[in-house]
């Protein structure tokens, strides 16, 4: 994993690619003030150039990459089932996607357009609320190469991340109904999956052409991957803004931080919720295995689908009563676990090791943010 997390030897070169990157796509008026994505001084206050901290930056910039990275695969799953619109203009979707999608949820189409919208919004606010600042966005443009879905609706452009190669961790759905372990308190103890088969392969969560269309249970079982895929997502900006927000100095960048995040619980709820309906089934083409999960050996208060609510747990300490609470919000290294956590999903598969590099000084300047005082 050590080029993943852009820890080469040769800073230097690994700042002026950061910097090239990030401002490759920013307008001309915005480039001639000379900003720079870091200052000089490693205790300097304020990024150089900006009017916020350089950890306040950092973070944020962080928060918008992900952001961007959430929309370039939610535009995909919106192309081919969602509601393509003004407001999620792309794609002319794929009738039997959709109708795959819909047996977990009549609604699922307007969803998926609500939740795209939201991550579009996102990135927007915090890109041009950096600038407003004085500090630079966050640009992954150069990286959007990957080829992505040839099924029908698709609109064919190229991406940045790969929805057609998912290893999905869906060990999620049992650490939130768990009432005596928490990852922050146990960070060695292994939550069972609630799909094992989706944690030990490479599976699609959109149709990679029309073969994938047929047979009814193949298109059936990619519909339930993209069901545990959104979660599985979700959950990690659920976790993600809380452990930032811990590190910012700035009362506004606290807001922005506290204000966003809860909007991913909000996602990670709606698509919890979804998940638990996808039918049981096989899936001839690669044997995955959706499994019943009210039905034994799974019919337990672990995996019951229609207890959505997070359970109490053991919180800070176990002297102290449960409550229930995110988890895990440990800040230590958060950035840093994001981009684990995604690239072992299989997201970025075809990514360039310069994409790497880049993802992972964004997140190594995330986690070396420091609390203080303006």
């Amino acid at each position: 994993m050590r080029n993943l997390l852009g820890t080469s030897k040769n800073g230097a070169n690994r700042r002026a690619f950061l910097k090239k990157s990030m401002a490759t796509g920013v307008s001309g008026a915005f480039l001639s003030a000379g900003v720079s994505a870091f200052a000089d001084d490693e205790n300097g206050r304020q990024e150089k150039g900006g009017r916020l901290t350089r950890g306040d930056a950092a973070l944020l910039r962080f928060a918008a990459a992900v952001e961007i990275l959430e929309t370039d695969f939610w535009i995909q799953y919106n192309e081919l089932g969602g509601i393509q619109d003004s407001e999620v203009p792309g794609g002319s979707g794929n009738p039997a996607y959709t109708r795959a999608l819909e047996v977990l949820d009549e609604d699922f189409p307007q969803y998926i357009h609500d939740n795209t919208d939201d991550e579009i919004t996102h990135f927007t606010f915090l890109n041009a609320y950096l600038a407003s600042k004085g500090s630079e966005p966050a640009n992954l443009e150069p990286f959007r190469t990957l080829p992505g879905s040839t099924a029908t609706g698709s609109s064919g452009k190229p991406r940045l991340t790969n929805l057609m190669q998912l290893t999905l961790d869906t060990s999620w759905w049992t650490r939130y109904r768990s009432g005596t372990n928490n990852p922050d308190l146990d960070p060695t103890f292994v939550f069972p999956q609630a799909v094992p088969g989706l944690f030990m392969g490479q599976f699609p969560a959109i149709p990679r052409s029309d073969a994938d269309l047929t047979p009814a249970d193949h298109i059936q079982a990619i519909a339930n991957t993209a069901g545990f895929h959104m979660p599985t997502i979700e959950q990690g900006g659920n976790s993600l803004y809380p452990g930032m927000a811990q590190r910012a100095t700035s009362a506004e960048v606290l807001r922005i931080l506290i204000s966003i995040g809860p909007t991913e619980t909000m996602h990670f709820q709606t698509w919890q919720d979804k998940a638990g309906n996808a039918p049981p089934l096989t899936d001839p083409t690669n044997s995955l295995v959706f499994p019943d999960l009210n039905a034994p050996p799974f019919d337990t208060t672990e995996f019951s689908t229609n207890l959505i609510m997070p359970e109490p747990c053991p919180f800070i300490s176990r002297n102290l009563p449960r409550c229930s609470v995110i988890r895990p919000t440990e800040t230590k290294g958060i950035a840093t676990n994001v981009v684990n956590f995604l690239t072992a999903m299989g997201l970025f598969i075809g990514q360039s090791p310069m994409f790497f590099e880049l993802l992972g000084e964004l997140a190594a300047e995330a986690d070396r943010a420091k609390r203080g005082r303006l």
